[in-house]
């Protein structure tokens, strides 16, 4: 089923996700709704109509359903029945499946050994017994993550010894978790690809990914990994796309070991992905417009690297920094040489700073309010390398955090 201009796309979430496919869409001449909870939301400020309600509002949700022509969604924690709802009523891309798999680690970590694919090790957790008999066979270090709702180190302890298994389980809540164990992985990677109806399937090659306090800080690609590494990170998520029946766009996320060329799953996300963002600048079809391609039985598009590229995540610590004040900067404000020296001052970022080389380029995300943590946008650079590029992100940014 084609899907053509000027349908409409529905979009289930509202965030940054959202935005930039309905910008993606908006250049095709599509229409977009989009349904969350908030109002004035990233993508509710770009589209035709944002349906303000619940997500367990099922009556809102067949009325947003009903609006479309087509129904995707932009972030994973969607409830399942919404989705179930949407799908009675117009296509769901990708479809229920996806989504169950990837909103469960247990489910997911589940979903990888049953196709042969290599994870690291892990055992159910539903009680304070069920940690205690893991930690047992898996052994210390070991990572607690609560099965559900976490993201960007949320939800998740490590334990470097049997000892701290009650305190853990009391910390993350009594609820279901996996634990897995520790991998002294050398690298994180990323695949993100597409695939459409017709199960034709294209990637963005491997994409490098560093964190900072867990989360996603700076992606270079393309990753310089040997071939045999890119061609088992094709294979994997080949067989993921495959068994989940993704019409969509897809991000597997990958631990490098030691090990030479030895590649384990660590998690999906069934929609564009963070480390993704450097395809708008850098390919010929950016993740985003190959989402907007495949949902709407478009076949994918080309993803070759015009040139490598660099991303640096710019968080909502950029908007609020502590500085000096001078002696006349005191008197302004009126207050006293006893007063402290370094005062807290919420600020517009030095966007033209950054912004005199060529190939930097700037996206916001519209939000209303920083706070620490909280993507707020992001940077990308162009290079003739991915570590030239890398570096000119990383610079670009350091000018941002120290107000220069």
């Amino acid at each position: 089923m084609l899907i053509l201009p000027p349908a409409t796309i529905g979009i289930l979430g509202s965030g940054q996700l959202g935005r930039m496919l309905a910008l993606a869409a908006r250049r095709s001449g599509y229409r977009i709704h989009v349904f969350s909870p908030e109002a004035n939301s990233p993508a509710g400020q770009v589209a035709d109509r944002e349906f303000v309600a619940a997500y367990d509002d099922l009556a809102a949700v067949r009325d947003f359903a009903r609006s479309v022509d087509v129904v995707t969604y932009e972030f994973e924690n969607v409830p399942l029945a919404t989705a179930e709802t949407c799908a009675a009523i117009v296509p769901l891309r990708p479809g229920p499946q996806a989504l169950r798999v990837a909103q469960n680690r247990l489910r997911e970590k589940t979903f990888f050994v049953e196709n042969g694919l290599p994870t690291v090790p892990f055992a159910a957790v539903h009680s304070l017994t069920d940690l205690q008999t893991g930690l047992a066979q898996i052994g210390c270090p070991a990572l607690l993550k609560t099965a559900v709702s976490g993201y960007d180190g949320k939800g998740q302890i490590k334990l470097n010894h049997p000892d701290e298994a009650a305190g853990a389980w009391q910390a993350v809540g009594e609820v279901d978790c996996i634990l897995e164990g520790w991998v002294a992985f050398e690298r994180e990677l990323s695949m993100v690809a597409a695939r459409d109806v017709n199960g034709r399937i294209a990637h963005y090659n491997l994409i490098e990914n560093s964190h900072a306090n867990h989360i996603l800080d700076v992606s270079v690609a393309p990753a310089n990994v040997p071939p045999p590494v890119l061609a088992q990170a094709e294979a994997m998520v080949q067989t993921v796309l495959t068994a989940l029946d993704v019409v969509g766009v897809l991000c597997v996320e990958f631990f490098l070991t030691p090990t030479p060329g030895r590649l384990l799953l660590n998690e999906i996300a069934p929609r564009p992905h963070n480390s993704g963002h450097l395809t708008i600048e850098a390919c010929v079809t950016s993740q985003f417009e190959q989402q907007l391609r495949t949902v709407c039985g478009l076949p994918v598009g080309d993803t070759t690297y015009l040139r490598p590229a660099a991303m640096a995540n710019l968080l909502g610590d950029l908007w609020s920094f502590s500085y000096e004040e001078t002696e006349e900067q005191k008197g302004e404000r009126k207050i006293s040489a006893k007063s402290a020296k370094s005062v807290d001052k919420n600020r517009t970022p030095n966007w033209p700073a950054v912004l005199t080389h060529p190939h930097r380029k700037l996206h916001l995300y519209g939000k209303e309010s920083a706070r620490p943590g909280r993507k707020m946008g992001h940077l990308t650079a162009l290079a003739s390398s991915a570590a030239e590029a890398e570096k000119i992100v990383r610079g670009a940014r350091r000018r941002l955090e120290t107000g220069d």
